[in-house]
Formats: C-alpha cells, sequence, structure tokens
C-alpha cells in the first residue's frame, strides 16, 4: 500500500535534524508557528545559547520563571530522578561541560566535582525555579522528545490528521497506517538489528556512538563522574515522546521494572557485549 505521508518538511534546529511528514502540504503559517515555537523552547533550555534562561541560572542563583510548559517536564524529570536515584537529573549539565561537551563544544576534559542534591539546590513550585547557587541545567534527556509533543500539538490544531515527526532518532507518529521504523546498530552504524512498527505512538532511541568524543559519550552516569558502561542503546515506545525520550535515558542506569513502576511502555535494550533485552512488542521486530 502506498503511504498518504508524501510531503516532507525539513529543516535544522537546536542541533538536530528535523523532518515532518505529513498528508498534506503544510501551509507557510503552520511552518512559521513550529519554527517560533522551537526557538523559544531553544531560548528557554539551551545550555549552548548565551541568550537562554538555562544560562543565566548557571551565572547566578536566584528565582527564575520558566514558560508553563516547563511544568511538565520539570515534574517527569522528578519522577526519573527519584526513580533512577539521582542518575538522571537535570544537574548534569555542569558535569558535561566539564567532560568537554560545552558551549563552545571545547571537547577539552577538565576536572569534575561531584553534583548537589537537587533539593539542596532547587526548589521548582510550578513554573518557578528558585537555585541556592549557580547550576547548570541540562533537560537533554527528555526535552528533545517534549519538543516534539509541543509540534505535534501544533499539527493537531492545524487540522493535520496524519504524520510523522522525526527529529534525529525521537520519533511520533499519527494516522491509520503504521509507520515502520529500522533499530540502528550502534556498533554498525547504516545496519539495523530489527525494524519496529510504529502507530499512533512514538519511539526514541539512545545510543552511546552518536555524541561520542575522545573516552566520553553524552549518557553521563553523575556517581561515576563518567560516561555510562554496561549499555550501548535503547529503544522505547510510549504514548509521548516526552515519556519515550526520558526512559530511554533511564534505562541506561536502572532495570526497566524499576521505571514500569510508574510508566507503561515498551523497549530493546543493547548490552556492550551485544546481547540485546526487549519486551514483548519488540520481540517479532528484532531480527
Amino acid at each position: 500500500m502506498e503511504s498518504s505521508l508524501k510531503h516532507t518538511f525539513s529543516f535544522e534546529a537546536i542541533g538536530t535534524h528535523w523532518s515532518i511528514t505529513t498528508e498534506r502540504v503544510l501551509s507557510e503559517d503552520v511552518k512559521m508557528a513550529i519554527r517560533t515555537r522551537i526557538e523559544a523552547f531553544d531560548k528557554t533550555y539551551s545550555r549552548f545559547r548565551k541568550d537562554s534562561l538555562v544560562t543565566d541560572i548557571a551565572r547566578r542563583k536566584g528565582t527564575f520563571e520558566f514558560p508553563e510548559d516547563a511544568i511538565p517536564l520539570f515534574a517527569f524529570y522528578r519522577k526519573l530522578y527519584d526513580l533512577t536515584g539521582g542518575k538522571v537529573t537535570p544537574l548534569i549539565g555542569s558535569m558535561l561541560e566539564k567532560a568537554g561537551y560545552d558551549a563552545d563544544y571545547s571537547l577539552r576534559p577538565k576536572t569534575q566535582e561531584a553534583l548537589p542534591d537537587w533539593d539542596d539546590v532547587l526548589e521548582i513550585n510550578g513554573s518557578t525555579v528558585t537555585t541556592t547557587q549557580p547550576v547548570t541545567l541540562d533537560v537533554g534527556a527528555a526535552g528533545k522528545g517534549y519538543i516534539v509533543d509541543i509540534i505535534c500539538k501544533i499539527l493537531d490544531v492545524a487540522g493535520i490528521a496524519e504524520y510523522v515527526v522525526d527529529a534525529s532518532g525521537d520519533l511520533r507518529h499519527k494516522g491509520h497506517e503504521e509507520n515502520r521504523v529500522g533499530l540502528e546498530d550502534p556498533r554498525e552504524p547504516g545496519k539495523v538489528i530489527g525494524v519496529i512498527d510504529v502507530q499512533n505512538q512514538s519511539l526514541c532511541a539512545s545510543a552511546i556512538n552518536r555524541r561520542k568524543w575522545g573516552k566520553y559519550h553524552h549518557v553521563f552516569d553523575p556517581d561515576m563522574k563518567d560516561s555510562t558502561k554496561g549499555v550501548m542503546a535503547t529503544w522505547v515506545i510510549a504514548d509521548s515522546t516526552m515519556i519515550a525520550d526520558g526512559i530511554a535515558t533511564s534505562l541506561f542506569f536502572v532495570d526497566p521494572n524499576v521505571i514500569r513502576k510508574e510508566f507503561a511502555f515498551e523497549f530493546a535494550r543493547m548490552r556492550d557485549d551485544g546481547g540485546v533485552e526487549y519486551s514483548p512488542v519488540f520481540e517479532k521486530a528484532l531480527f
């Protein structure tokens, strides 16, 4: 059956490639709304911009007002923080910067320091954030997935009935036809370890080969003060892209059953030895 999704709007934003495929051409107004919304999100949460709210928080302690979209994002982060024993934390930004993944992309590591506990430095009431010291926030574990969900709402309001929004590994589908997605092998980019059908859900992937420099990759363990060991890649299907994205990161740290206490999802996880753990939905997808 020929796909009804024939029109693609592609662009670069927040340091990644976006592809929005729809059943009809997006109007220029909708395209502008998408670009404007992503820019506003980036200006709030990016630690790579000198003019962002997150950069201001890294300079000084105080009370800061986030947009209302911060409320579900920070609430989700708090759940992941508690479920992973503090391994998934928005405070990881300073550790990534010291590893060389900084605003200048220097890739020159510096001496690491222990991260503070959330409750010692952050108080969050709704969209208001109060800090007791300058902190470098990083919402990369779930933020890209969350902005995908926000863009999908723009498409829904515009009356776009079927679409795939793909932000380089964070994907959401809506429509009556399944969307086939390859599960890239992190050991050999360009090859896949399986193919899975996604319909009216989100699929997010995270792998250590995508953002790697020197001895480091982008998934950092705050207790080890180093990149994680033991897991090579994760894939998660959930009802929202934010949730799928955050869980894909969390599975580098904890057993899936720990996260299942709070969230429903399907997953596959590849260990460093090449072995793959998976939930039932992924069983038929793997080669």
